[in-house]
């Protein structure tokens, strides 16, 4: 029988991985958070389906605690590397399907890497990126890398916009984009038909590669 939901273990539950724990569990996700600070694992407690206080470098110890039956682990172990990757290295044994990680550094990303987890997290320069994109151009309010220079980007709509259709903004003659559709408050509206008047406010969702991107942000 298929499982209705996938499980996730976070380790660590800092700042970082704490925010991502309480994310999951609140999207109705079975979440066990383990942290070696017993402050941190009972401010979790009342939010996750279980926590617990364990030193995941110790491989009995998570068998024990049943981590490796989790689908998913989270490794957000702060600064200490070493633990890090000794935790990294006992949920592969385990034979933990998905693994991903926190970098606290380049150095530490490579030897990540070179342990074969799924995908290494360097938080700081992601959020970097994410606000300098939204920063060089202003009506970029929001953006998602999906990988070989695309992108999709949530572009706002200025007020010499306003009562202008779709059709006017170029998109697919002029500029190399897709229109996903738009957002209108809290409504999503989709663009099918070109004769759609936009609003001031209205935000497009756009697919595209990143320097079309940027050239349609620049002309609005």
């Amino acid at each position: 029988m298929a499982k209705e939901t996938r499980t996730f273990a976070v380790i660590g539950l800092g700042a970082f991985g704490g925010a991502v724990a309480a994310e999951l569990a609140r999207f109705g996700n079975q979440v066990i958070g383990v942290d070696l600070d017993e402050k941190r694992v009972t401010q979790m407690a009342s939010t996750l389906a279980s926590s617990v206080i364990l030193d995941t470098t110790d491989e009995a110890a998570l068998r024990e605690a049943g981590v490796d039956q989790y689908d998913v682990a989270l490794i957000a172990i702060g600064r200490d590397i070493q633990a890090s990757i000794l935790t990294t290295m006992n949920l592969k044994m385990l034979g933990v399907e998905t693994i991903w990680v926190k970098a606290s550094n380049k150095t530490h990303h490579r030897i990540l890497s070179k342990l074969g987890v799924d995908r290494v997290i360097l938080p700081e320069q992601e959020m970097g990126r994410h606000i300098a994109q939204m920063l060089n151009n202003p009506v970029v309010q929001d953006y998602v890398s999906l990988g070989n220079g695309f992108s999709v980007v949530n572009i706002g709509i200025p007020e010499r916009l306003q009562g202008k259709d779709v059709a006017a903004l170029g998109i697919g003659s002029t500029y190399d984009l897709r229109l996903l559709g738009l957002m209108r408050g809290t409504e999503y509206r989709p663009c099918d038909n070109s004769d759609q008047v936009l609003e001031f406010g209205d935000k497009l969702i756009m697919l595209g590669k990143r320097p079309e991107l940027r050239r349609f942000g620049d002309a609005l």
